[in-house]
């Protein structure tokens, strides 16, 4: 590919990230990518500073007529020179079709092929949910390649109709811990004897903290006491917080950190009580840290940990409650079972795979898209 079109809606975290990875990836290799986004996407992920072209697209979480219709127009008009566009997210991917259509109808001319990478399952709540598989109906079955970030999400595109689809490639960037596991306990306030637990996340419904809070209320009787710190922001904060001062839970909502790598590091449990996951770049980082990990079997979780970690069931609120309030406790009751766990999350990662790796799958799947007799 010699240009790549990227186009992503107003996107936060791993998605973003991502994005940001290929394109420095493939300006790095030769290729010019223009990434259609909000600004606001644009400049939290610094995809100027990554050698990409940027073209301003309002692409919002729900379908709004008259910005939905300019952003079509002026995805159509980024699409003039691309060999491929890659869309990320069914809202990104909805429009780019649209453009597309739009675009060969108005012109007559060819439209380059369209690349699809479905990051996220089925929101809660019926309306939202219902949209939500319409729109992965329409985009799995119009994208040339679709590519899923979990298995369950790929298992669902070829039973929709998908013509090619296979697994993303979703890596994290490493990133070393830039203070000692002293200064960061000694940052928190922790007493010497207390266990440090450190999940990290948007704070929404998907995440599961209400889960991860019940699993606490549970874990106050034991010894030594746990301290949970929460790395993420979101639209839950402020009922969540009201929870943990009516419950008086021993937990800290510390907002969006820049110090990831610094709380994996110092753990010694992480925990991820999410409802759905994709290829959670965060818990990547936490087996590169050598973390502990315990996790709700959700998505792509046991994908990325491989025999890593232990994994609970996601299924009825107070058993995933309960399940991970055992693991987690007999993870702090057990120094040899500690250091077991650490040895394996290093030996995990580095079984994962990098950015080039990544970059290279992008690419294939391009190849496959504009050559459909090419293996992805």
């Amino acid at each position: 590919m010699s240009h790549v079109l990227m186009v992503t809606g107003l996107v936060a975290g791993g998605v973003g990230r991502h994005v940001a990875q290929l394109t420095r990836g493939l300006v790095g290799r030769g290729h010019t990518v223009t990434v259609a986004c909000p600004a606001v996407v644009a400049t939290g992920f610094a995809l100027d500073d990554a050698g990409a072209a940027v073209v301003e697209v309002e692409v919002g979480p729900r379908p709004a007529p008259h910005r939905d219709h300019r952003a079509v127009t002026r995805i159509g008009e980024a699409m003039a020179t691309a060999d491929v566009v890659h869309a990320h997210g069914l809202r990104a991917g909805a429009l780019s079709l649209a453009a597309r259509r739009r675009r060969s109808r108005a012109t007559g001319l060819s439209v380059p092929p369209l690349v699809v990478t479905h990051h996220n399952a089925a929101p809660d709540g019926p309306v939202a949910a219902a949209v939500h598989r319409a729109l992965e109906r329409v985009v799995v079955r119009g994208a040339d390649v679709l590519l899923a970030v979990s298995p369950d999400l790929l298992e669902r595109a070829r039973r929709l109709g998908a013509g090619q689809a296979a697994l993303a490639v979703v890596p994290a960037t490493p990133r070393a811990p830039q203070r000692t596991v002293g200064e960061v306990r000694a940052g928190l306030g922790l007493d010497e004897g207390e266990r440090l637990l450190v999940t990290v996340g948007r704070l929404a419904p998907q995440k599961g903290f209400d889960h991860l809070l019940d699993a606490l209320g549970t874990l106050r009787g034991d010894q030594p006491r746990a301290v949970l710190v929460v790395a993420g922001e979101g639209p839950q904060r402020a009922a969540l917080q009201r929870r943990i001062d009516r419950e008086a839970l021993p937990v800290h909502l510390l907002g969006a950190r820049e110090d990831v790598p610094d709380l994996l590091s110092a753990a010694d449990v992480v925990v991820s009580a999410a409802r759905w996951e994709g290829q959670p770049v965060w818990l990547q980082e936490a087996l590169a840290a050598g973390a502990p990990v315990v996790a709700t079997d959700v998505g792509g979780t046991a994908t990325v940990l491989g025999d890593a970690g232990l994994l609970v069931s996601e299924t009825e609120p107070l058993v995933v409650a309960q399940a991970l309030a055992e693991q987690v406790g007999l993870v702090l009751a057990d120094p040899g079972l500690r250091a077991a766990l650490a040895e394996s999350s290093v030996a995990r990662a580095a079984e994962l795979p990098t950015v080039e790796e990544a970059v290279d799958a992008a690419l294939a799947a391009y190849a496959r898209a504009v050559h459909p007799q090419r293996p992805v």
